[in-house]
């Protein structure tokens, strides 16, 4: 089995993701990445990079290799990674299965936390990620 290919941040913006997006190709293909992370049925291999993923691949920001939505929009999201998988104690490119990744932010990330982990993000002051990160951590990974 491939293993889906996930930035470090979007370990955490499963699980705050609504429907809303950068266009709707992005929205569509965050819908179906979202619905096999939250499928409790379902345990797979994700490798977490610090690099355009699966999700990138649909938004209209992604350059040949590096997000392009701004002149600085790559550092920005390169460095949100990295602190993403320090925080959760990952290592970059390594496969992990979802359910290994889920245990790891319910047990290691607190809403709170994404004001540091996520710092500047567009999205962090919808409240959705803290309430989808205080979803996972009281163990519902079944969302709205």
């Amino acid at each position: 089995m491939k293993p889906l290919r996930l930035r470090g941040h979007h370990l955490l913006c499963v699980h705050g993701f609504r429907g809303m997006g950068y266009s709707p190709s992005f929205v569509e293909k965050m819908k179906e990445i979202v619905k096999e992370i939250r499928n409790e049925e379902k345990d797979f291999p994700i490798q977490v990079v610090v690099a355009l993923d699966e999700a990138c691949s649909a938004c209209p920001h992604h350059g040949e290799s590096t997000c392009q939505a701004s002149p600085r929009s790559n550092d920005h999201v390169v460095a949100m990674d990295r602190r993403v998988i320090k925080h959760l104690g990952l290592e970059e490119n390594k496969i992990y299965w979802k359910s290994e990744l889920l245990q790891r932010t319910a047990a290691r990330v607190r809403p709170d936390d994404l004001d540091h982990l996520c710092a500047n993000c567009s999205w962090l002051p919808y409240g959705v990620c803290k309430e989808g990160i205080a979803n996972i951590r009281a163990g519902n990974i079944q969302q709205k």
